[in-house]
């Protein structure tokens, strides 16, 4: 099975999942892998996953012949009750595969779904961040620059992305493997109408942000993103705000959205080229 695996590496567009062939994609904690596997559910076309126990990311390997060396940790949000996986996982990593840049869906414990044992604080946030190290450390397997490894969260994944990147010098939870070696600071954080802005620190050891929202979503989250671009700019950090007029919260990426918001991607990847992180 592994050297069937390793001969298929490389060569599928789709996700892969190379070190659990029946599992859908790297397990994160070693110790989990006996624990129950999570819920699948359909809202009209869409999945969402919730009883998340064993904590995960599906890898999306750049497209062979494109790839830039820069990788992506996409965080699906759902109000930490549940993850819509595909509009704000598969489908936005399947996107940036394809332009070159790797991606890895994260699949997080969930702290506030009914009757979880779980919190954002501890297992979301120490899950995401193990998820950074984790590319780091396989970065050299995996053709990643260990310099060019950010993450991307929308909603309740868009807060786990930004406190992944400010609450990095202190990892929540940790096994002492050569995994958590490696540093958990992201390079850089695309917030894609996060939850509570408010609440995110700024400094100037934060790294580079694109944020993007829609017009019409509540003001907590409207008008507390264009005040966080303004702290970025007044902390000296490299930021990009997009705000489209006519769209709410949720939009995520789906081939059915219209008008400005559906190329919103577009303007993500063109601040990456800006930044640099797309050069090969």
């Amino acid at each position: 099975m592994k050297q069937i695996i390793n001969k298929l590496k490389g060569k599928l567009r789709g996700p892969q999942y190379l070190d659990q062939p029946t599992e859908e994609g790297f397990l994160l904690w070693p110790d989990t892998a006996g624990a129950p596997v999570e819920k699948v559910r359909m809202s009209g076309k869409e999945r969402l996953v919730t009883g998340v126990h064993r904590p995960a990311m599906v890898y999306y390997p750049a497209v062979p012949g494109k790839a830039t060396g820069t990788a992506m940790i996409i965080a699906p949000g759902g109000s930490h009750r549940e993850l819509w996986i595909d509009h704000e996982g598969h489908r936005p990593a399947q996107w940036l595969s394809e332009r070159g840049v790797a991606a890895f869906v994260l699949k997080y414990r969930l702290g506030r779904e009914e009757g979880s044992s779980y919190s954002v604080d501890t297992h979301a946030v120490g899950d995401a961040m193990r998820a950074i190290r984790m590319v780091r450390n396989r970065s050299t397997e995996w053709g990643i620059d260990p310099e060019r490894v950010g993450i991307m969260g929308f909603s309740a994944g868009g807060e786990l992305a930004a406190f992944a990147a400010s609450r990095y010098e202190k990892p929540p939870l940790t096994i002492g493997d050569a995994i958590d070696r490696q540093p958990s600071r992201p390079d850089f954080q695309a917030l894609i109408y996060p939850s509570y802005p408010d609440r995110f620190v700024v400094t100037k050891q934060s790294p580079p942000a694109f944020i993007c929202g829609g017009y019409e979503d509540c003001a907590d989250i409207t008008e507390e993103c264009a005040k966080l671009f303004i702290r970025f700019k007044q902390a000296g950090i490299p930021a990009e705000l997009h705000l489209y007029g006519y769209v709410g919260h949720g939009f995520g990426y789906r081939p059915g959205n219209t008008g400005s918001v559906a190329e919103w991607p577009q303007r993500l990847y063109e601040w990456l080229d800006d930044a640099g992180l797309l050069r090969r």
